[in-house]
């Protein structure tokens, strides 16, 4: 924001495109954003590595932190919309989704990161490939790939001079517009996000450093405001990762349940 002037510095699509810290104009670029995820990942990696060590039956905090959150993804997700028998099976991909998720969003609110590793399409449009591909293989494995795909594209019970309009509306909703949507949910989520946080902190920095005295009480105004809204980036943060594992549990239901 600074870039070595004074006065007030908003948000641009360049905070999305880093410079390169390693491998400039080569396949495995490696710039801030890169950099976030690994650590994001790294951390994620390491919370559950020490929750699940030295496993006890009476757990202790940490140990029933990581509980409460696991079961959160079985009961809440899995079992509530897969039901028990099939939710099982699914428990560990959804959870994977979930707290992949979760770790990139929050990022965008943690002091040195501030930036959300899900806010460049990379990773949002990976998960949902991931997710789609649940879909497809939920399908295929429960009523093998010719029912799958002709019920999918060729819904029953419908008369039949009405599949010339239907099955390409289904071809590409299904099977071409589910995980673009999924990707762009996510994505215009934390981007939006970053933009509003950015903003808020910016104009308080410019306010209380930079403007006139009988402007410098607006500070305050925006200072609240960046309070506000990074409380909310939180929540929005922990909003999307559940929504994206539910709307995969959603799919994959769909895919299933499908006649």
């Amino acid at each position: 924001m600074a870039e070595g002037e004074g006065g007030f510095h908003g948000p641009t699509i360049d905070d999305f495109f880093p410079p390169a810290i390693l491998f400039e104009g080569t396949i495995f670029e490696f710039n801030r954003i890169m950099m976030v995820r690994l650590i994001a990942t790294a951390a994620l990696v390491t919370l559950f590595l020490l929750a699940s060590r030295n496993l006890r039956l009476v757990p202790g905090r940490g140990q029933s932190i990581a509980e409460m959150a696991l079961d959160f993804v079985r009961v809440n997700i899995a079992e509530e919309v897969l039901g028990k028998e099939r939710g099982r099976r699914w428990v560990p991909l959804l959870t994977i989704i979930f707290f992949s998720v979760l770790a990139m969003n929050i990022t965008g609110v943690i002091p040195g990161l501030n930036i959300a590793g899900s806010s460049v399409v990379g990773f949002p449009f990976v998960v949902a490939i991931v997710a789609w591909v649940a879909f497809i293989v939920a399908g295929i494995r429960t009523h093998g790939g010719w029912h799958f795909f002709r019920d999918q594209i060729f819904p029953p019970g419908v008369p039949w001079p009405l599949y010339i309009i239907l099955a390409p509306i289904e071809l590409f909703s299904t099977f071409i517009l589910r995980p673009l949507t999924l990707t762009i949910r996510l994505l215009a989520n934390m981007m939006s996000g970053h933009f509003i946080l950015v903003l808020a902190f910016a104009a308080t920095n410019a306010l209380f450093l930079e403007a006139s005295l009988a402007l410098k009480p607006l500070g305050l105004l925006t200072w609240g405001a960046s309070i506000a809204f990074y409380g909310l980036e939180i929540f929005i943060a922990l909003l999307q990762a559940y929504i994206f594992a539910l709307l995969t549990a959603v799919y994959i239901s769909l895919s299933v349940e499908s006649h």
